[in-house]
């Protein structure tokens, strides 16, 4: 049976506990509002960009843009998947999920599976494991910027027009709510003929502006316009699955905190109640060895 002190001690360590995951859940929601505020921010810019797109798509031949070319499935085709995790634990099964996810992906898929791993979890888990890792970043969500996106995309934009991939995939944790992430698996590259010339089905129910249609005015050639788009439509593609992922990492920890401070709460509840019953007992066998005493003399 453990002593009182022991008992003081492990009752002390875990309020301390309880103390940093309380202070934890606040910092995350504080940063989950911020990163929500993000997300609803570049919702329209990413929208009005399909609708250019989509204007541009009726005046050009989108088959012209390397970007659009859909290439034969070989035996030796080769797939660049670009998984996205988060750099921190004590998130619940945030990471997990994407993890197994994208391992999944890999496993199954007939063709050669090339990985660019965004977020140190990532990282630790699949290059200790013999994957082959085209490149890596880490470090980026503790001050996320879109040039981090632009660099992932312009690896993948290079390595898919170069024709040492066939095809790209993006997986990350889409933040549907706060207690709901979704890991999504997505073909990045080459963009689908649906996405050059129409609304993105994930943007459906969203306006940008004044509903209606508008008729653009191109200047230079619509070509060369719709030409210099598409690179920067891949790019905005990876900014909002970061934007995404970050948030739902917020999410993720926030609700992990506050279910380790209520556990936490209770686990005081309970060691206070088994130390009461031990002072009581040991309170009660002074007074016996005291009474036997005194019946003794």
């Amino acid at each position: 049976m453990p002593s009182l002190i022991d008992l003081r001690r492990r009752v002390r360590a875990v309020k301390n506990t309880q103390q940093i995951t309380k202070a934890m859940k606040m910092v995350a929601a504080s940063k989950l509002r911020r990163a929500q505020e993000r997300i609803m921010s570049a919702r329209p810019y990413a929208l009005q960009m399909q609708r250019v797109l989509a204007s541009l798509a009726s005046r050009v031949d989108p088959s012209a843009h390397p970007l659009l070319a859909v290439r034969e499935r070989r035996p030796n085709s080769h797939t660049l998947v670009l998984i996205v995790t988060g750099d921190k634990g004590l998130c619940g099964s945030f990471n997990t999920n994407v993890i197994k996810g994208a391992a999944h992906f890999v496993t199954e898929s007939a063709e050669h599976c090339r990985l660019g791993l965004v977020g140190r979890k990532g990282r630790d888990f699949f290059g200790r494991r013999g994957f082959d890792v085209a490149f890596e970043q880490v470090g980026l969500f503790q001050k996320l910027k879109f040039e981090d996106a632009r660099e992932s995309a312009d690896i993948a934009k290079d390595l898919f027009t170069a024709g040492e991939v066939d095809r790209v995939m993006l997986a990350y944790n889409e933040f549907k709510s706060v207690m709901s992430q979704k890991v999504v698996v997505a073909q990045l590259l080459p963009i689908s003929r649906e996405e050059a010339t129409g609304a993105d089905p994930a943007y459906a129910g969203e306006s940008a502006g004044p509903a209606g249609t508008v008729d653009y005015l191109y200047e230079p050639a619509p070509q060369e316009i719709f030409n210099q788009l598409l690179p920067r439509y891949v790019e905005v593609q990876v900014w909002r699955a970061l934007l995404e992922s970050n948030a739902a990492f917020f999410a993720a920890q926030m609700t992990a905190m506050d279910t380790a401070t209520k556990n936490s709460a209770s686990m005081i509840a309970d060691l206070t109640l088994y130390m009461n019953k031990v002072r009581q007992a040991a309170i009660t066998r002074e007074i016996i060895e005291v009474v036997s005493g005194a019946e003794a003399l």
